[in-house]
């Protein structure tokens, strides 16, 4: 039997094997990226509304006895009004303001472009949660 018939097929055999294997591969780091990407813009997200609620001063209580204190009022809906501006991105959010800070908690979904074809691995949900506080000069650093 000459050699060329013997491996007749062997390259069909390596190419039916390898392509699922390379484009889970090439999935998991399309994908991996786009998870921790997305997994930074929820904390962004997070960050920027809890300092749009920190912002929020009390005038009253700082005119009444000097003391910087967060109006717990209005901080939320200065965080929220935040996280409006990201439009559909947001798919859960949450504020806990106290008088002395600001926690935002921001929830979004992530569409997997290449692992989505597989059953199973539908999208995946991102979940951020951030804090912060009035500093003035008096703030200890």
């Amino acid at each position: 039997m000459p050699r060329g018939e013997r491996d007749r097929g062997t390259i069909t055999l390596y190419i039916v094997l390898f392509t699922p294997i390379v484009f889970m591969l090439a999935g998991l780091i399309v994908d991996g990226g786009l998870a921790i990407h997305a997994r930074q813009h929820a904390a962004d997200m997070a960050e920027q509304a809890a300092r749009a609620g920190a912002n929020q001063i009390d005038t009253t209580a700082l005119r009444d006895n000097g003391k910087v204190r967060i109006d717990t009022g209005t901080a939320c809906a200065s965080a929220y009004s935040l996280l409006d501006d990201f439009g559909e991105q947001v798919d859960a959010r949450s504020c806990d303001p106290t008088p002395d800070e600001v926690r935002v908690s921001v929830e979004i979904t992530v569409h997997p472009q290449l692992l989505g074809i597989i059953p199973g691995m539908g999208s995946f949900h991102m979940r951020s949660q951030a804090s912060a506080h009035p500093v003035t000069a008096d703030t200890p650093r």
